[in-house]
């Protein structure tokens, strides 16, 4: 501590008598007037009485604790001992921050850089505070914006924290007002999430009520083709066999498979004692029960046994000529399409209820708010390359040549715990010629807008992906708020 020489006179005696006093002392006795008056000498003595002050002055400024937070000062209270932090070791407290390491994890030098595992607090108000390493203190360079840790150096650091802190705020009131954009947006997702999803319920109960028809179909044609098939073998046979009549009329049956016509029983049916003579309408209505036509099957079943016997009606007999045979004689085949059809027809839509089964058991978040992303694709342009990303589909990649490469397909949610769907994983894409497969992540942050932001491939064959939409905005962000010490 500097020391100044003090000179007083004695009230009683009147001589002068100097005293060597710390200068704390010597302001101290200027109050003591009571018992003695100090004088100063000279010049020299006013020099010595300055220049203890600045002393004093520096002496004062020196022993301000640097570097600590508000939490911390609590163990920086000036008294006789300082205990380090870690609890390793008690010092004088006058060994605090006086550019020497006493303690190992040290807290004894928080506003010097004299311990390697030091930490320097940047209090920086107007900005954020934030910690520095105290190896830079007082090295030249302004690390705080509030200069604080070039207190010692012949650096001219400004205060830059309230201008930083000024663009944070706009900053994060863009930030917030892009989050209550995007909160509205994601309701408006969310509501019709839920509507498109029951459509998609509704578009699956219509697609397996359409299946359940075409089954029942199937089976009618899978039949009628079989009839047609059988009728046909018989005509043949009946046709080889010399009864041209019954080959006619089955032959008839084989044109039209589903019914006999009342027309059809007139001009091929006649009286047994009189061929010549045409049934009469109320005669060909007899043999038909009363109806105008008759099922092919009831047909069989009835009036068919009833003209092979030939007891009072048969068969007219008709001369007829197979060079070309007529396109009726074709009914079996004509059914094999039909049947062909209905079964091409069958599996579409059994197709479709698979494809659209595997979209309903994607996880589309706790609202279906996602849903929408579904059968969308976005590009994004890097480079030569041309990047395409399907949700829940694939991820392609294209250069200028127009060779397309699988960059991975639909695996999985994998994010967080806390927010599951803050991420895609996307694998199993084309094989990397270092071994293994393409896979690609996708970071999904909120936006107004949904749209691939950025692609980068930080390693080989391992891509990320930025993807901004509504439906990542978060209410916990708003609720939390970003930089509340601003």
């Amino acid at each position: 501590m500097r020391h100044v020489t003090a000179c007083f006179r004695k009230r009683k005696h009147g001589e002068f008598k100097c005293l060597s006093r710390s200068f704390k002392q010597v302001l101290a006795g200027f109050y003591e007037t009571g018992r003695r008056e100090f004088t100063v000498l000279d010049s020299d003595m006013r020099f010595q009485v300055i220049v203890a002050a600045v002393f004093w002055s520096g002496f004062v400024e020196s022993r301000k604790v640097r570097g600590i937070s508000s939490s911390y000062k609590r163990f920086y209270k000036e008294r006789k001992s300082f205990l380090c932090i870690d609890g390793s070791k008690i010092i004088p407290f006058e060994q605090v921050n006086d550019d020497y390491c006493d303690c190992e994890d040290g807290s004894d030098e928080p506003g010097t850089s004299a311990c390697p595992r030091g930490r320097f607090y940047c209090t920086n108000l107007g900005f954020r505070p934030h910690y520095i390493p105290s190896s830079r203190v007082n090295d030249g360079i302004c690390d705080c914006c509030d200069a604080s840790d070039e207190y010692n150096s012949p650096a001219h650091c400004q205060n830059t924290c309230w201008n930083l802190g000024q663009k944070e705020r706009a900053y994060v009131e863009g930030q917030m007002r892009t989050l209550d954009e995007g909160l509205r947006l994601k309701q408006q997702l969310i509501e019709e999430g839920v509507l498109l999803w029951r459509e998609k319920q509704a578009q699956l109960r219509e697609l397996q009520q359409v299946a359940e028809d075409l089954q029942i179909k199937l089976e009618e044609h899978r039949r009628r083709k079989h009839e047609a098939e059988r009728l046909k073998e018989q005509t043949l046979k009946a046709l080889e066999a010399g009864d041209s009549g019954k080959g006619r009329i089955l032959m008839r049956s084989c044109c039209n498979p589903y019914s006999i016509t009342v027309d059809e029983v007139k001009t091929k049916v006649v009286l047994v004692h009189d061929e010549e003579r045409l049934l009469s309408e109320d005669e060909a209505l007899g043999l038909l029960g009363g109806g105008h036509q008759i099922d092919l099957t009831k047909f069989r079943r009835t009036l068919w046994d009833v003209l092979t016997r030939g007891d009072s009606v048969k068969v007219r007999s008709i001369s007829l000529h197979f060079q070309h045979p007529p396109r009726c004689f074709f009914a079996a085949e004509w059914e094999a399409t039909n049947l062909k059809k209905v079964e091409e027809a069958y599996e579409t839509v059994n197709m479709e209820i698979s494809d659209l089964r595997k979209k309903l058991a994607i996880d589309y978040g706790t609202d279906w708010e996602f849903l929408f992303l579904n059968s969308q694709c976005y590009k994004l342009k890097v480079y030569e390359y041309i990047y395409t990303l399907c949700p829940f589909n694939q991820v392609t990649q294209k250069n200028t040549a127009g060779t397309e490469v699988s960059l991975g397909t639909w695996g999985m949610w994998a994010g967080m715990p806390k927010n599951q769907y803050s991420q895609m994983v996307y694998e199993n894409g084309e094989p990397c010629w270092q071994g293994g497969s393409r896979t690609t992540t996708v970071t999904l942050t909120c936006g107004t807008e949904t749209a691939l932001r950025s692609v980068k491939e930080p390693s080989k064959c391992q891509y990320i992906m930025d993807f901004q939409t509504p439906v990542a905005c978060q209410p916990v962000l708003k609720q939390r708020g970003i930089h509340s010490e601003l």
